[in-house]
């Protein structure tokens, strides 16, 4: 009888800081002289075009045959449609930066992603055309960066952003997080939607596939608690999104497909 191949184990030792993405990309500096924002009509159009006409038929294709992508719930979007939002999910694959996009369509996304996005030489251009909105890496930077966030919401786009920071690939539980990242959907009074990626087995013609498919658990709009002061309000969202993750995470399939175990002390 052939013997069962071991599940892949991973030890980590901080569940706040470490990052297994495999990247190790050394960051450039992101201050106030970043170009978040492009107003140019060549630059605009261009931007439009390799979005809705090159990435998101190649996101859908690799989303569905690759990760195996669906969705639930995905018509409490439809309520958002006129309005701008922020999206919070989980960071357990290094494409999981596809979620929001087919899971907004056909609104534009802008995604708030590490320095690391657009350190990599030559595809600076190509990240900021696609939306990236990387998180500034001095402290000069942060009055242009939020400008850019504002000027995103204004334009009922949705913001992605996940709160995790670090990637875990394929972990199946909710990593804890702080409220920093709602600090503008807090300040802008703009409605927070929760997307927890889970994992299951894949069934029909990929059932021969060991690679488990992501399923994304969308929750119903939430609303901050208005009229309260700013940290309240923050809390109150985050505690609410990571509530959301947390029991979505524990209560539908999810299959673990590497395991992670901290290591000993």
């Amino acid at each position: 009888m052939p013997r069962k191949k071991k599940r892949k184990t991973i030890v980590y030792e901080d569940l706040l800081q470490d990052d297994f993405a495999g990247t190790h990309i050394r960051q450039k500096k992101v201050d106030q002289n970043f170009p978040y924002v492009r107003t140019g009509w060549i630059w605009r159009v261009c931007s439009w075009l390799l979005y809705y006409f090159v990435a998101i038929p190649i996101v859908f294709v690799i989303s569905k045959l690759y990760l195996g992508l669906t969705f639930e719930n995905r018509k409490a979007l439809r309520a958002l449609s006129d309005s701008g939002y922020f999206l919070y999910c989980n960071h357990t694959h290094v494409l999981d930066v596809f979620v929001a996009p087919l899971l907004a369509f056909p609104k534009r996304v802008y995604t708030v992603a590490g320095a690391d996005a657009v350190s990599i030489p030559g595809l600076q251009h190509l990240v900021l055309l696609l939306g990236g909105l990387p998180i500034p890496t001095e402290r000069s930077g942060l009055l242009v960066y939020k400008e850019a966030v504002f000027r995103r919401a204004r334009e009922n786009s949705c913001i992605a952003i996940f709160p995790e920071a670090h990637i875990w690939p394929y972990y199946i539980q909710i990593r804890p997080f702080g409220t920093a990242s709602f600090t503008y959907p807090a300040q802008f009074d703009a409605p927070v939607v929760a997307a927890t990626v889970t994992y299951h087995r894949r069934r029909g013609l990929f059932r021969f596939c060991k690679r488990p498919g992501m399923r994304v658990y969308v929750s119903d709009p939430i609303y901050g608690e208005a009229g309260q002061p700013l940290g309240a309000r923050k809390k109150f969202l985050r505690d609410q999104v990571y509530e959301h993750m947390c029991k979505t995470a524990a209560e539908c399939e999810n299959m673990e497909y590497i395991r992670y175990v901290p290591a000993e002390k």
